[in-house]
């Protein structure tokens, strides 16, 4: 484990530096204790067999976020799990060494009520070895992040290789039409977001893929992550959006309710 994100504690032949070998889980952390961490912890195990690593030990791997958050009392924030394949000979090919686990904590400023997206022209590959993984491999997503800014949004948004809406870099999308909230299924290729899985739960959010073009008519857009939780976007491309709108102003007070009532849902 990192104890000190500051410190060279990993070797700098770690699989997961020099080719992106790697999964990993950022989680949101209120008032000291990680949200839907049983969630989270699944999902890194899942990521981790996608990618051919072995599962990382739940109870272990929960033992090292405890210890993290106990070092620093955290009313906001968020804390990052890595596991790569560990040290190995320089290239592609793994080595016979045991995976590493890191942990760092931070404290995180609570996100803005609604932001901007925007969609950048690099499809997402939702037929690709790496569909719907929590990689490390986040040079894409660096680059359409980027380019987004550029646009004055905080969020790019992907299509897939079939024109259809697929996510963001570190979000999934949902929209609104004729007062009905949709977002895309996960054959689209999309990460299979925690807060995503709870709206979906909680909400009834109907999971069905469409071009993307529906964002360019849709009469409300919002965003779904572990660090935005649902956030409504005001502007996509040169479209400016009510927000939040009526039904992305209902998600947003379920969410608030919902996740106050069970840090673990």
């Amino acid at each position: 484990m990192l104890e000190d994100p500051s410190s060279p504690s990993i070797a700098v032949t770690d699989h997961g530096l020099t080719v992106g070998d790697g999964v990993f889980e950022a989680i949101k952390v209120v008032d000291g204790r990680p949200f839907a961490l049983t969630r989270h912890l699944r999902r890194l195990q899942r990521s981790a067999s996608s990618l051919g690593l072995p599962e990382p030990d739940v109870a272990a791997v929960s033992a090292a976020v405890d210890e993290v958050l106990g070092r620093e009392h955290l009313p906001l924030g968020r804390v990052r799990i890595t596991w790569t394949g560990g040290p190995a000979p320089l290239g592609s090919g793994r080595g016979d060494a045991p995976p590493t686990l890191a942990v760092v904590a931070a404290p995180m400023d609570p996100a803005p009520a609604t932001t901007a997206a925007h969609r950048v022209p690099w499809p997402r590959n939702e037929r690709g070895a790496l569909a719907g993984v929590k990689s490390t491999s986040y040079a894409e997503n660096v680059v359409a992040l980027a380019e987004a800014a550029r646009h004055g949004a905080s969020e790019a948004v992907f299509a897939n290789l079939a024109g259809q809406l697929c996510e963001g870099t570190g979000s999934n999308v949902g929209y609104v039409v004729g007062g009905e909230a949709r977002t895309p299924t996960l054959t689209s290729g999309c990460l299979a977001g925690v807060t995503r899985a709870l709206v979906v739960e909680w909400a009834g959010l109907v999971e069905v893929d469409e071009p993307i073009e529906v964002l360019d008519t849709a009469d409300e857009v919002f965003l779904l992550s572990t660090t935005r939780d649902v956030q409504a976007v005001h502007a996509y491309g040169d479209r400016v959006l009510p927000a939040p709108g009526p039904v992305t102003l209902e998600l947003v007070e379920l969410w608030a309710q919902r996740a106050a009532e069970d840090l673990d849902p």
